[in-house]
């Protein structure tokens, strides 16, 4: 059931959703699997995989607000901000979710939130301060669309596989520096067993990143197209995405390294100079690809010229 009567489902959305959550079942299988075959304990391979999901699924809007530092506020704390999501909400006739503010100046906005009824929508102090009101209104009703195509609580348990396996490659990487791969012979099947691991777990890492990163571009291409239609402008949410992506570029690098891993969420990506992940492997499609999209929605919502 659509959670929203204006902001219909995206057939296309809903097939990649299933397909990567297919494939990343398939994958967290082959990865357990793997954990098994070489840890022999299966106790604490379900502790900590389990562990993890747990708190990624049912912290996740908390880890993130705590992460760019931000904090739900109330309509008298925020009127004007409440003001713009109740107008939209009220627009796409859905239930309002939470309202949060992140303090800090990089111009940003993103959803979280584990399914529609738990769902938070944070803007950045920087944004607010950026951007012109029907602007704003442009960007939060982008992230509502987020909310309405159910895509927020997916691109979480999606990533989860790839930070626990990176988590395990980094953890298992210092335990060979300290200690691990030693010189004795009765070391060597032990140094066998911590190479094994490495090898699976960063094998499962770029897998998952890759499957996330072919799910997020499109998503936010689905909900460019969704947020300005509900907005009936376009050319709003199109001069929106060249204020904010202009502006980023004068945020300081070591704020944008830091709001990196945030960027499969952001509004529009914090891409920092220089090579990076994030960089190489962006979460967003190509800023011409977001603005010709809407460019073309422009042309077909003012209908043919006179």
């Amino acid at each position: 059931m659509a959670i929203s009567r204006r902001i219909p489902p995206d057939r296309e959305l809903n097939t990649r959703m299933f397909l990567t959550g297919l494939l990343m079942v398939v994958l967290y299988a082959l990865f357990v699997g793997a954990l098994w075959y070489f840890l022999r304990s299966v106790i604490l391979v379900v502790v900590i995989a389990g562990g993890f999901l747990f708190v990624q699924y049912w912290f996740s809007d908390k880890i993130a607000l705590f992460g760019m530092n931000g904090h739900v506020v109330t309509p008298e704390q925020e009127p004007e901000l409440h003001a713009v999501v109740d107008r939209l909400c009220a627009l796409a006739d859905m239930k309002k979710p939470r309202v949060a503010v992140a303090e800090v100046d990089m111009p940003n906005a993103f959803a979280t939130g584990r399914n529609p009824s738990n769902a938070v929508v944070c803007a950045t102090r920087g944004i607010m301060r950026r951007l012109s009101e029907p602007e704003l209104e442009a960007v939060l009703a982008h992230e509502l669309s987020h909310v309405a195509h159910r895509d927020v609580a997916v691109m979480t348990i999606a990533s989860f596989l790839g930070m626990v396996a990176g988590l395990i490659t980094r953890f298992t990487l210092y335990a060979g520096m300290f200690g691990g791969f030693g010189d004795e012979r009765g070391n060597d099947n032990a140094a066998l067993v911590e190479l094994a691991v490495i090898a699976v777990s960063a094998a499962v890492y770029a897998i998952s990143f890759l499957l996330t990163m072919a799910l997020s571009r499109y998503r936010e291409l689905a909900a460019d197209r969704s947020g300005a239609i509900l907005i009936g402008r376009p050319s709003l949410l199109a001069s929106a995405l060249v204020k904010v992506t202009g502006e980023l570029g004068r945020i300081p690098t070591r704020d944008l390294r830091t709001a990196e891993h945030f960027n499969a969420f952001f509004f529009t990506p914090a891409l920092a100079k220089g090579a990076s992940i994030s960089s190489l492997f962006s979460t967003h499609p190509p800023l011409q690809k977001r603005l010709d999209q809407l460019a073309r929605l422009e042309a077909e919502m003012s209908g043919p010229a006179a």
